[in-house]
C-alpha cells in the first residue's frame, strides 16, 4: 500500500512569516501522523527561506512513522543528514535560487558523484531516492548507481491531467514506472499531486510506495482542517 508523507515546508513559510513559533512545526508534524500520515517530509535549502537546519534535529526527536530528508547533496546537506540520520533521504538537483523543484537528476552526467553519494547514504543505513523524470536511460542510469528508490517527479503529469489529457498524461509514468520495477528499483512520487489527480495517478501505478505532498495539502487544510485533509489524501490512496 502506498504511503502518504507530508512535506511540512509551507508550514516553517508560514510560521517564519511572522517569525516567533506559530504555527508550531514540531506539533503540526505530530498532527500530521496522528490523522493517519506515515512519513513527514523536509526540504532544507541553503537560504532556510522555510524549513530551518535546526528544524530538522527537533523534528528527529518527534517523528514516530518514517523521516524523509530531500534536497540537493550538498556537504553541509549530508552533514545534516549524517547527523541526523532519517529513514530516507531524497537527492534532489535543487541550484539554490530555485522556488520550487523543477526537474529530475541527469545521472548520467552525474554518475560517479552519485554513486558516492548514494554510497555513503546507505552506509549510514539510510534508504536512498533520487528524483528523476520518466527518460528510460536516466531510469537505467539510476539503477546503475545504486539507489534502493527513483521519486517520479509528477508536474508533467499533473500539468496533463489538469488540460483534460489524463490518458495521455500518466502514460510515460506507468512505462517509466515497469521500467524500474523491472530493475529492481523502488517507486516514490511527488510535486504537484493533489486531490484532484491523486487517485487516478495512484490507480495507474498501484506499485508507488510513497507519495511526498506539501504545497496542494497543507492549501487544502486551509479549508478543510488538517484531519480531514489527510483523511482525504489517504482515501486517494485506497487506504482503508
Amino acid at each position: 500500500m502506498t504511503r502518504l508523507s507530508v512535506n511540512i515546508n509551507k508550514i516553517a513559510t508560514l510560521r517564519n512569516a511572522r517569525g516567533g513559533n506559530i504555527p508550531d512545526l514540531l506539533q503540526v508534524a505530530r498532527d500530521c501522523e496522528r490523522f493517519g500520515a506515515e512519513g513527514i517530509t523536509v526540504h532544507p535549502r541553503p537560504d532556510e527561506r522555510h524549513i530551518r537546519y535546526r528544524d530538522v534535529y527537533d523534528l528527529k526527536g518527534v517523528i514516530t512513522t518514517e523521516f524523509n530528508i530531500e534536497g540537493n547533496p550538498t556537504p553541509a546537506l549530508m552533514k545534516l543528514i549524517d547527523e541526523v540520520r532519517p529513514t530516507q533521504a531524497t537527492l534532489v538537483p535543487d541550484a539554490p535560487s530555485v522556488l520550487t523543484s523543477n526537474a529530475g537528476w541527469d545521472i548520467v552526467s552525474n554518475r560517479s558523484f552519485l554513486t558516492e553519494i548514494i554510497a555513503q547514504l546507505k552506509a549510514w543505513g539510510i534508504r536512498p531516492s533520487i528524483f528523476i523524470g520518466t527518460d528510460l536511460r536516466q531510469i537505467e542510469a539510476a539503477a546503475s548507481v545504486g539507489t534502493t528508490r527513483i521519486e517520479l517527479y509528477t508536474e508533467p503529469f499533473a500539468s496533463g491531467y489538469h488540460a483534460g489529457k489524463p490518458h495521455e498524461a500518466v502514460a510515460p509514468f506507468v512505462t517509466a514506472a515497469e521500467h524500474a520495477l523491472s530493475l529492481g528499483l523502488e517507486l516514490n512520487a511527488g510535486h504537484d499531486l493533489n486531490l484532484e489527480n491523486l487517485a487516478f495517478f495512484s490507480a495507474s501505478i498501484p506499485q508507488l510506495s510513497e507519495v511526498s505532498i506539501g504545497h496542494a495539502l497543507i492549501s487544502d487544510a486551509l479549508y478543510l482542517g488538517l484531519e480531514e485533509t489527510i483523511h482525504r489524501y489517504l482515501a486517494c490512496l485506497k487506504h482503508k
